[in-house]
């Protein structure tokens, strides 16, 4: 049991590490032949800190273990805003300022009412992880066409993604990287989903609890790097873009991939109980975020954050659910 800990804490570590390399080699290649700042901003670093997801979804899936992969893309929406976003307007007040992230907020919460609607049957199918990849690829040329009208604009957010892409990269160090991620993730999220699947069945733990849980939170570490390295750095709109970024991605690209590799039934619970705290915490940042102070302030980031600590808790009194 304690192997288990040991090689799951490895492989969530290594995980992390091996997708954020991959992120800085892909983006470093890129702006290296000459694609656009802000096209690389748009679609490799905002869909980076999807990565360790769509990896552990793909390799839950491939085992049979589609309630894992829903289980994480659901845990990892719901730690994205409730514990990320929560621990870091506690830490520090966010204010949002760019136009990008009020257009992106109700696209968040319409994709998010979309997942009840094709969980709604506790059945994800083929047709249905299609669906989310084509709307998935939608998203990413419909963002590109409006960052591309407010950045004339001087859009914050727009120029913050822009800062974070690599500049002075050799192609040979980038693809070294690349090379290095692709070759590394596979193997952390295989190490991850086993381990985690032995530690799930020696504490009575569903596949999909495990997924809301230790996964999911797991998976959700890149997002808390980036949204507190952005805090701190007082790019506020950078750390509340990346969470509802990849809170999108993670409903269209992520949950596609095991409708695709994997159709299958699902745990009831998944539809009647976790869908419903995802978009009820949705709904809470879209109040925060676009009332009159268009801010989260210290005591909503509190209130976030102890709807995580409490659905957790409930979450581990009710393992075999």
């Amino acid at each position: 049991m304690l192997e288990a800990i040991a090689f799951l804490i490895v492989g969530l570590v290594l995980l992390v590490w091996s997708a954020d390399k991959l992120v800085f080699g892909s983006a470093a290649l890129a702006r290296n032949f000459g694609i656009s700042p802000l096209v690389i901003g748009m679609t490799i670093l905002a869909m980076g800190s999807s990565a360790p997801e769509m990896m552990v979804s793909a390799t839950a899936a491939l085992e049979g273990k589609t309630d894992t992969a829903v289980g994480n893309v659901l845990g990892s929406n719901i730690a994205n805003i409730a514990l990320i976003l929560g621990i870091t307007a506690l830490i520090k007040p966010l204010s949002i300022s760019s136009a990008v992230i009020r257009r992106e907020l109700p696209l968040m919460v319409g994709v998010t009412v979309l997942a009840g609607v094709l969980l709604w049957d506790n059945h994800l199918g083929f047709y249905e992880g299609a669906l989310l990849f084509v709307l998935f690829a939608a998203f990413i040329v419909a963002m590109l066409q409006i960052s591309r009208s407010e950045k004339q604009k001087g859009d914050a957010l727009l120029e913050e993604q822009e800062s974070e892409v690599p500049e002075g990269v050799s192609n040979l160090k980038a693809g070294i990287w690349v090379v290095v991620g692709l070759i590394l993730l596979p193997i952390a999220a295989d190490t991850l989903v086993d381990n985690a699947v032995v530690i799930a069945q020696y504490f009575g733990m569903s596949d999909l609890v495990i997924g809301l849980t230790i996964i999911a939170v797991g998976t959700s570490l890149p997002e808390l790097a980036a949204s507190l390295a952005g805090v701190m750095k007082g790019e506020d709109d950078m750390a509340v873009g990346n969470i509802i970024g990849s809170n999108v991605f993670n409903i269209l690209a992520v949950m596609g991939i095991p409708g695709i590799l994997n159709p299958s039934m699902l745990s009831e619970y998944a539809m009647g109980r976790d869908f419903w705290v995802m978009l009820g915490v949705s709904l809470l940042l879209v109040a925060m975020a676009l009332g009159k102070s268009r801010s989260i302030n210290r005591l909503e980031g509190g209130v976030l954050f102890f709807c995580f600590i409490a659905y957790q808790t409930y979450l581990v009194m009710n393992m075999a659910a």
